[in-house]
């Protein structure tokens, strides 16, 4: 019996599907009428155009008409890749509006709740807690900064300069020398 790992590796599960959205930027190799031509859909387009007009220059119709087919094919390949494209672009747009439009609708809500939450606690009557006065008189309350006087500003002072020990008690104290 085999195991599943050979046969994943002989027969890859991929899902093709999502490989359409990639076609604007795959690299393709085209077998054409005169050999291989590799590049991007826009890249062969232009490339069998080119060919085209040449055969159409030496009076090839035939030749002419091949590689406009064969043109035509990529520019269908490129056109169905860049609806698809278009059509996810606009998905994710249609979704993003929603969302924003949920957001809002939603914000909205939450705002009126709140207006109102704050309308009722305004038309009721605040509560006031009781006021107990303590018989042994202040002994209870604590100080804080907002019941004391407001102090008055400090005057800064000039920093007293320590003599030096090379100055005598006799010699008046030198001024201080600038800075250079």
């Amino acid at each position: 019996m085999r195991s599943s790992k050979s046969r994943s590796r002989n027969k890859p599960n991929r899902n093709r599907s999502n490989s359409v959205g990639n076609v604007v930027n795959r690299v393709f190799d085209s077998s054409g009428p005169e050999g291989k031509v590799r590049g991007t859909p826009q890249q062969i387009i232009e490339k069998y155009n080119q060919l085209a007009r040449d055969a159409q220059l030496s009076n090839d119709r035939v030749a002419t008409e091949n590689f406009q087919q064969h043109a035509e094919h990529y520019l269908r390949l490129l056109g169905a890749a860049q609806k698809e494209q278009d059509a996810r672009r606009e998905q994710q747009e249609r979704e993003n509006r929603e969302r924003q439009a949920e957001r809002d609708r939603e914000r909205a809500q939450r705002q009126e709740r709140e207006g109102q939450g704050q309308d009722e606690n305004a038309s009721a009557a605040p509560e006031q807690p009781e006021i107990v006065e303590a018989e042994s008189g202040d002994a209870d309350l604590v100080e804080t900064p907002e019941s004391q006087p407001p102090a008055k500003p400090k005057r800064a002072r000039k920093p007293r300069r320590k003599p030096d020990a090379d100055q005598t008690a006799d010699e008046s104290p030198k001024p201080p020398e600038a800075a250079e």
